[in-house]
């Protein structure tokens, strides 16, 4: 693999869902000349804004932004095609002489990025593979799911059912080598390939799940029925976008499975769940400098506190001296 050029500054913000990314990459961006590359997986989706709490353009306050919008919700996406994606901008960001900054909850897109982790080295096996699409149809994603739990549970935890094409290829690294993929990714090598500042921003669960069923609530508010019942109308189904978060739930709603009150409730739930996973994720897999948010009454100290890390680590100066 070509060994990306070390001098590429980077810097990535993680954390759970409705923690506030999104107001400190903005703050930083305009500190440090940056430029801000989404790192959230459905955030590409066109027509899935509400859903996946897409920026508003009134919010970007007039700094650029990346991968957002650039898939049709009927496309397929995998975190091979984001690193691909991802470098390539982190490489012309850094040329225009900018700070890219990739903001984001999805940890295996963001952890796929920044260090030396190659996908091209696990075998394939088109006929098992097939074999596996067939069997998905007959039993259901959820079953298939349940098969790759017993082989593998760290990985099946990251994934969701209804992404089939990661639970059979999940499935398809252990037939093919006899090791499971979070094995295989383990062993991968650490290295990081940029001049990396990795913040995380985190909470106390109460206060963190308290703004996350406040988002929710937003979100129906704003709109987000009526979003998912365009997509519905299309008769997007079994496709990659719809197991989003948000999105699901409302499925459900529509297709007389449940009642709304129970979807929005079970989207509450099923956010709380994922914030969850996404802290596992990040605590586990990245070395993560992590900044507290739960009782912050002036959130300029913080961002004094979070902004001399960053020249620390990347030796930039603010454009606020």
């Amino acid at each position: 693999m070509k060994i990306l050029d070390l001098k590429q500054k980077l810097l990535v913000i993680i954390g759970p869902t409705a923690v506030g990314k999104t107001k400190l990459s903005i703050e930083l961006a305009k500190q440090y000349n940056g430029e801000i590359i989404s790192g959230d997986s459905m955030q590409i989706y066109r027509g899935m804004d509400i859903g996946t709490a897409k920026i508003k353009i009134e919010e970007m306050e007039g700094i650029p932004h990346h991968l957002i919008d650039i898939k049709e919700p009927d496309e397929s996406f995998s975190a091979a095609e984001f690193q691909q994606l991802v470098r390539a901008k982190i490489s012309e960001i850094n040329s225009k002489g900018k700070l890219p900054i990739i903001v984001g909850g999805t940890g295996l897109y963001i952890q796929a990025v920044i260090y030396d982790y190659q996908f091209s080295e696990a075998p394939a096996d088109d006929v098992f593979r097939l074999q596996l699409e067939e069997r998905a149809k007959e039993i259901g994603n959820e079953a298939l799911h349940r098969e790759l739990t017993q082989i593998d549970f760290e990985s099946a935890s990251q994934i969701h059912p209804n992404n089939v094409r990661r639970v059979i290829r999940a499935l398809e690294i252990y037939h093919c080598t006899g090791k499971i993929m979070s094995d295989y990714q383990i062993n991968q090598q650490p290295d990081l390939l940029y001049e990396t500042a990795l913040i995380g921003l985190t909470m106390d669960r109460e206060k963190l799940y308290e703004r996350i069923n406040m988002r929710v609530e937003m979100m129906m508010s704003e709109g987000l029925l009526e979003e998912v019942k365009s997509l519905y109308k299309q008769g997007l189904r079994d496709c990659q976008s719809i197991q989003a978060i948000g999105y699901k739930e409302i499925y459900d709603y529509l297709d007389g499975k449940v009642s709304f009150n129970d979807a929005v409730e079970s989207l509450k739930q099923n956010s709380r769940r994922y914030a969850k996973r996404q802290l596992t994720w990040f605590r586990n897999k990245m070395d993560v400098e992590w900044f507290e948010l739960t009782n912050v009454p002036d959130l300029s100290k913080k961002i004094t506190e979070i902004s001399r890390y960053v020249e620390g680590k990347l030796q930039v100066k603010s454009n606020t001296y």
